[in-house]
């Protein structure tokens, strides 16, 4: 089934952005393609963009010690699992180690790398990475793979604990919850939300058979899901048949 996530707050967001570039550089390091390195590092900067407009090692951290002390909680609970908690606890508290271990502001070597530095002013220009503008960086791109995969590898190191937290915190969203069986009939579908402890993000899942996408306006008061019947060569039109999916309100 297709996924589609939509968030309820800023943090949120930015976790789920993180995540996408972070896929997109680790999968194009493990190539050996120097337009795949390209790619990796325009989506590395992209990176370090999202990262300097937040405090967001602070928020990690409050979020994995709040999730820590909820796992040490279910620590000896006949109900729970110890072979599957012990691991989960185990892993917030390294990467909560690793986090507090930086002392200075995240990425901060890649910062003082002017030779990176050079490449990322140019990376927002249409363009602007061409051989004529930034011949050394030509160069770095027809240099042997293996050379070009240890630089990338070094480098995205230097942000792997933010990586790693905020692939917990997700995963512990992403299983707050269990899907509920849902028809928009008429391709449209609306439910009222309450309760004391918000939501955090929806998850809706189609079938890949449908010839559809979800458009999704959601808040801490109702959500809102219009399904869109596919079209690559005309104007997207509003489905008017009923649409079974899957919604999970997620939360931490």
């Amino acid at each position: 089934m297709a996924v589609y996530e939509f968030p309820f707050n800023e943090r949120i967001r930015t976790l789920l952005r993180l995540e996408d570039l972070f896929s997109k550089v680790l999968l194009n390091i493990n190539s050996e393609e120097p337009n795949h390195h390209h790619n990796a590092i325009v989506s590395f900067f992209q990176i370090l963009d999202i990262i300097d407009r937040t405090d967001l090692k602070t928020d990690l951290l409050q979020e994995l010690d709040r999730q820590k002390i909820v796992m040490a909680s279910l620590v000896g609970n006949p109900n729970i699992a110890t072979e599957v908690l012990q691991p989960i606890l185990d892993k917030i508290i390294g990467t909560s180690a690793k986090l507090r271990a930086i002392s200075t502001k995240i990425g901060q070597p890649i910062r003082e790398n002017e030779w990176l530095m050079s490449i990322k002013q140019r990376s927002v220009i249409p363009g602007g990475l061409c051989e004529f503008d930034l011949p050394a960086y030509h160069y770095w791109l027809l240099s042997s793979a293996i050379d070009r995969k240890e630089d990338l590898e070094k480098w995205i190191a230097h942000l792997t604990p933010i990586y790693d937290a905020l692939s917990i915190i997700l995963n512990i969203v992403r299983g707050s919850s269990q899907s509920i069986s849902n028809i928009a009939e008429n391709g449209a579908f609306q439910q009222m939300l309450g309760g004391a402890k918000p939501a955090q993000m929806l998850q809706v899942k189609v079938a890949d058979s449908l010839n559809c996408y979800p458009e999704i306006s959601a808040n801490k008061y109702a959500i809102n899901i219009r399904f869109i019947a596919m079209s690559r060569h005309e104007k997207p039109i509003p489905c008017t048949d009923d649409v079974s999916f899957m919604l999970t309100l997620c939360n931490l």
